[in-house]
């Protein structure tokens, strides 16, 4: 970090020299307020603020209790029609930190904050694709918050570069008194799933000025499957399989366990053993690879605390402590695949993993990820237009990774099967000071001037793994490695003898061994080379282990009035200083003007610079991936380094962006409505290549020349990777779509009322430039059709007496999606899908309620995979890359007691 400290006290003492307001009420006068915290989402009141010049949606501790999900990620996704979250079941890391979207953008494109202080990123980044790299919001308890509120404008001028798309805050709790406990569980309509929360909070006095806010939640769930047997052209587990046919005669002997004609004992010996093996060669699961959601645990507190000094500072500070761990599968490894290949052992006898896995394996992926933050501060005022926010926060995320149910195959017989491939660690730390002053400068109201400095050092390190099985190569990562065959001549070398472990073949007679092809283009097992690492996810070697680390200081200044009654206009500007990235300069202006008592119009432009993070220019990856629709090892490797720009990438550059919201706000009686227009163009947008083709074969042209590159620049198993790629500045997008809110309330003549609440989102995304060059034809498609564009969300509220009744429509549009890159390309589309709601809630006394109801209570489903059209593979049913739900109808209650 470049030395900052030294610029502290002089910067802290300037700026608190200043008449300065804090910059968390950012007032457009006495009645409006924008960007920073709004007080809102009360019962009865629209949730969506109409006063504001730009797009922002609140919701209380009601609304957040009101949706089944525990996860604070479903929850916004229930609430938000324009942020989803999807359930990916075999995709590495992502299984555990899930990646979420807001209008379309990766999460780190949205900024989340707690109580107005920026939230440290995850560990994780999203192999392929966008390579997300944004907060956890799942380490947030949903009983610790007391209010979200979601800006959906670019606000990069205001906040930083990571909101483009949007903000999203929470605010925690601050009793200081009082104690919740819950208790709930639920079940998917399928019979699985079993979910278990216990969440509490406690308010507590500090002193006499003073609270202190306790929150935790214990969260399990297990395991869904979604799924039919593997089945598939290259291998088919089930006999009955429509593909079973399709598959060589070798492989049919595994399946039905009866030897293929012409194999050896050896081999006969596997397939017999095969079928008795299929029911374990997954841990979890009735099926050799299942897809649907992870088994889950979580255990995640927070606390909250102020206390206000009698000269009128006010002490602030929270921390938070979450560890979750998950586990889920990977590709089912099948006979001869590459992985469950022959080989010879030092005494000449023949080995394979399906010695220790006879129905082949799936390797079983688990993830620990131990999330900390702390922030604190102090702030002030002194007199009406003077105030001061000094803070100081530090947060850290770690993942460790699992690997078991798996083999080193080049360790051959000596492989372990548990491996620890390392770690993933995200650590930030900030000094921030927020300031603002208020004069009066002639116009309706007095005019607002914030301003304040923010300096951010983060690393992340990949951490090498202690294991060196994870990643070592052992004797069959090259050929013939106990010198069977002599070189100068081409016969065979004496050896010690042996015996095979399987089918009682004896290996040598005297000293040659029995069927030894010293020919290194014969096939036979001594010159064949397998995979290095543990299978699936090899660990971290010291090759690729480092810390990734920068700074950056910023500057920004917002000025805000209302410039008559009807005409409040905002500018916002912004300097950022980037250790590795240079600097630059983005601005905003927003503005809403009142046309009449009733009718508002208001708009926003601005420009973001976003750089990529430390971890998306450093992470590592070698993981099993279906490039072309087959399960193949492929390896992604940082722009900056040797390797992938021996494959061509070049070093990153930031992405840039321009933003525009125009809309209106309408508070007609009972109906309060908001409409906004959006569009986000991003320059540079950082993005995966589509996977790089490698292959052994000097005939298979620039797969070949990939090959190469990857064995020039040392990569450990070279030969056994299928498939490369890289992060790099892409191309240019665009992404438009609106925002419909609306909320009113239907009056009975009983006195009762309904409260209907209707949120829509249309959002549209399209590649601005030629991409081409980083974008096979299917991945240019799929970014612009693979999710719907269409969303929305209707909730209907009732109460009679103690007894209050919730329900809930919601729908997704049609998508359209190409999983195989012929020409022209074969496209799926999936029809839209709509899922209701149902829930009832009774309490009995001031102190205890009883909740009870059904999410998806008509078991809807999206459309199946379409194989005649669509090469999703595996025994996957749905399209798990999407944020479409696809694990069913849930049933759940849940019991509530406060005091």
């Amino acid at each position: 970090m470049r030395n900052f400290t030294r610029y502290l006290l002089p910067i802290s003492a300037i700026a608190l020299a200043f008449p300065v307001l804090s910059t968390d009420v950012m007032a457009q006068g006495a009645d409006d307020e924008i960007e920073e915290i709004v007080v809102s989402g009360l019962r009865g009141k629209p949730r969506s603020a109409i006063d504001s010049a730009v797009p922002i949606d609140t919701f209380d501790a009601q609304s957040i209790e009101a949706v089944s999900h525990t996860d604070t990620q479903d929850i916004l996704q229930t609430l938000v029609p324009s942020y989803n979250v999807g359930r990916q079941p075999i995709s590495d890391g992502s299984t555990f930190i899930r990646p979420a979207t807001l209008r379309g953008l990766p999460s780190h494109h949205t900024l989340v904050l707690v109580n107005g202080k920026r939230r440290h990123r995850a560990s994780l980044v999203g192999i392929g694709g966008a390579g997300q790299q944004g907060p956890d919001v799942a380490t947030i308890p949903s009983t610790a918050v007391k209010s979200i509120e979601v800006l959906r404008d670019g606000a990069s001028a205001q906040y930083g570069s990571d909101a483009i798309a949007g903000v999203i805050n929470f605010n925690l709790k601050d009793n200081n008194e009082g104690f919740t406990l819950s208790a709930g569980t639920g079940q998917y309509f399928e019979g699985d799933g079993d979910q278990f929360t216990i969440a509490a909070n406690v308010g507590l006095p500090l002193g006499e000025n003073g609270f202190i806010s306790i929150s935790a939640e214990i969260d399990e769930a297990s395991m869904t499957q979604r799924d039919t047997q593997y089945c598939d052209n290259w291998f088919c587990a089930d006999p009955n399989g429509p593909a079973f046919g399709n598959t060589s005669d070798l492989r049919q002997g595994f399946v039905l366990g009866v030897p293929s004609a012409g194999v050896d004992a050896y081999t006969a010996g596997l397939q017999t053993a095969y079928p008795a093996g299929v029911s374990s060669a997954s841990v979890e699961g009735d099926v050799v690879q299942p897809w649907g959601q992870p088994n889950s645990e979580s255990v995640r507190t927070f606390v909250n605390a102020g206390y206000d000094l009698d000269n009128g500072v006010e002490l602030y500070g929270w921390g938070n402590h979450s560890k979750s761990k998950g586990d889920g599968g990977f590709f089912y490894r099948y006979p001869f695949n590459g992985t469950n290949e022959t080989v010879r052992n030092a005494d000449g006898s023949f080995y394979n993993p399906l010695e220790k896995f006879p129905g082949g394996f799936t390797p079983r992926f688990e993830g620990q990820v131990e999330d900390v933050g702390l922030a604190g501060g102090f702030r002030g005022s002194m007199g009406d237009a003077f105030s001061y926010d000094v803070s100081l926060r530090y947060g850290s995320n770690e993942i460790d990774y699992r690997l078991f149910n798996t083999v080193n195959p080049s360790y051959g017989v000596d492989s372990p099967t548990d491996f620890k491939p390392g770690t993933l660690t995200n650590e930030e730390t900030q000094f921030q000071i927020d300031l603002s002053s208020e004069f009066d400068g002639g116009m309706a109201s007095p005019v607002v001037l914030a301003y304040g400095i923010s300096m951010l050092d983060e690393s992340y390190d990949v951490g090498q793994s202690n294991d060196v099985a994870s990643y070592q190569g052992g004797p069959h990562s090259g050929p013939d490695p106990y010198g069977f065959c002599d070189a100068n001549t081409g016969l065979p070398s004496t050896t010690a003898s042996g015996v095979s472990s399987i089918g009682g073949m004896a290996a040598v007679a005297g000293n040659t061994i029995v069927g030894l092809d010293c020919d290194p283009n014969g096939g036979d097992p001594a010159f064949r080379v397998v995979g290095v690492g543990s299978n699936g996810f090899p660990g971290y070697s010291p090759a690729f282990s480092d810390t990734y680390s920068r700074d950056s200081f910023a500057v920004y200044g917002d000025i805000s009035t209302d410039v008559s009654d009807n005409l409040f206009l905002q500018a916002a500007i912004r300097f950022e200083d980037y250790s590795d990235f240079g600097n630059e300069t983005v601005g905003k202006i927003a503005g809403r003007y009142l046309v009449n008592e009733r009718f508002a119009i208001r708009g926003s432009i601005g420009t973001g610079f976003r750089a990529p993070t430390p971890g998306q220019q450093g992470t590592t990856n070698v993981s099993t991936r279906l490039p072309n629709g087959f399960p193949v090892a492929t390896g992604l490797f940082p722009a900056g380094g040797p390797i992938a720009q021996a494959l061509g990438a070049t070093p990153l550059r930031a992405e840039t962006s321009t933003s525009y919201t125009v809309g209106f706000t309408a508070d007609l009686e009972k109906l309060s409505l908001t409409v906004d227009f959006y569009n986000i163009a991003i320059n540079d947008r950082f993005n995966a290549v589509s996977t790089l083709d490698v292959s052994t074969d000097p005939t298979s042209g620039s797969a070949f020349d990939n090959y190469t590159a990857l064995a020039n620049a040392g990569v450990a198993g070279a030969n056994s990777i299928g498939g490369v790629f890289y992060f790099t500045n892409a191309f240019d997008s665009s992404t438009h779509g609106v925002d419909v809110v609306a909320s009113y309330p239907i009056e009975w003549g009983n006195g009762q009322e309904t409260d209907l609440q209707l949120a829509v989102n249309y959002n549209q995304s399209s590649l601005e430039s030629d991409a081409s060059e980083f974008l096979n034809a299917e991945d240019q498609y799929d970014f612009e059709n693979a999710d719907p564009s269409m969303r929305w969300n209707l909730q209907a509220s009732h109460a009679i007496g103690d007894l209050s009744i919730m329900g809930r429509a919601r729908y997704y549009g049609e998508m359209k999606n190409s999983n195989n890159n012929t020409t022209p390309l074969s496209v799926q589309t999936f029809g839209s899908v709509m899922f209701f709601d149902l829930e009832a809630n009774y309490r009995f006394n001031d102190n205890w309620r009883i909740s009870a109801g059904g999410r998806n209570i008509f078991d809807a489903y999206p459309d199946e995979i379409d194989k005649a059209i669509n090469d999703d593979c595996c025994g996957r049913v749905y399209d798990s890359g999407s944020y479409v739900p696809w694990q069913g109808g849930y049933y759940f209650a849940r019991v509530s007691v406060s005091f």
